[in-house]
């Protein structure tokens, strides 16, 4: 275990973009709190990890697990796809977490994937996405409106580690627009919304690596999902 406490480090991947505060306009690497506040609330201690840097194996030593949070669309190029009208990108922030991921796998360290984090390690074992829900489904209900969270409906498979944490059914907030197509080597689905979006896979085996399409950190009175990637931290110490 990285941190010499009882309190695991938990690494959280931020975004790099244009931000406005006081009197500055700047780039700034920052992170929807409510992340900060579900891993703080589960018992662990949040450390912000900025797509700035390659030392992703020296970044990974120095945390105890890894949350992949939400944010912008994988570039398609890295599944053979030509990039979709809607599609908005930042490459800095694939090669870094990429990066990470693999670190994370080759170091057994546990990990969980939130929305574009679930996309990220599918994407990164060999799966493709679905890069606009509503010219496959005809409905924008995972994204109602800019800005506007929807509500899915999750069932989970029976036996499967999310299962056991939420229950066979949960309700869950949402915002994105691309979801899974093939879902990459290893992984298996265990949760899926009533039109068969695939809403949470993960790695069979004693390793924690999980990810779900929602958004568990909007949610302040379920964190359940950071609970267990915390114990999972000290488990694996």
């Amino acid at each position: 275990m990285a941190s010499n406490g009882s309190e695991p480090l938990i690494g959280l991947t931020s975004y790099l973009e244009p931000a406005k505060f006081l009197v500055w306009e700047t780039e700034a690497a920052l992170l929807h709190r409510v992340y900060v506040d579900g891993v703080v609330a589960a018992g662990g201690v949040p450390v912000l990890l900025p797509p700035v840097s390659g030392a992703h194996d020296r970044l990974m030593s120095a945390v105890d697990a890894l949350v992949l949070v939400g944010g912008a669309d994988v570039d398609p190029a890295r599944y053979g796809q030509e990039q979709h009208a809607t599609t908005y990108t930042r490459p800095n922030r694939d090669a870094f977490e990429f990066g990470l991921l693999r670190s994370a796998l080759d170091s057994g360290k546990p990990v969980l994937g939130v929305c574009r984090g679930l996309q990220v390690l599918s994407v990164a074992l060999g799966g493709t996405l679905a890069q606009h829900l509503p010219d496959t489904l005809d409905s924008g209900d995972h994204q109602p409106a800019p800005g506007v969270f929807g509500t899915t409906t999750v069932t989970l498979a029976e036996g499967s580690r999310v299962a056991s944490i939420l229950g066979a059914e949960t309700k869950v907030p949402c915002y994105h627009h691309q979801a899974i197509d093939r879902l990459g080597d290893g992984l298996v689905p265990v949760g899926w919304a009533a039109d068969g979006t695939i809403e949470a896979a993960e790695l069979p085996g004693d390793g924690f690596v999980l990810g779900v399409q929602w958004h568990p950190e909007q949610n302040p009175d379920d964190i359940r999902l950071f609970e267990a990637l915390v114990e999972a931290a000290k488990e694996r110490a």
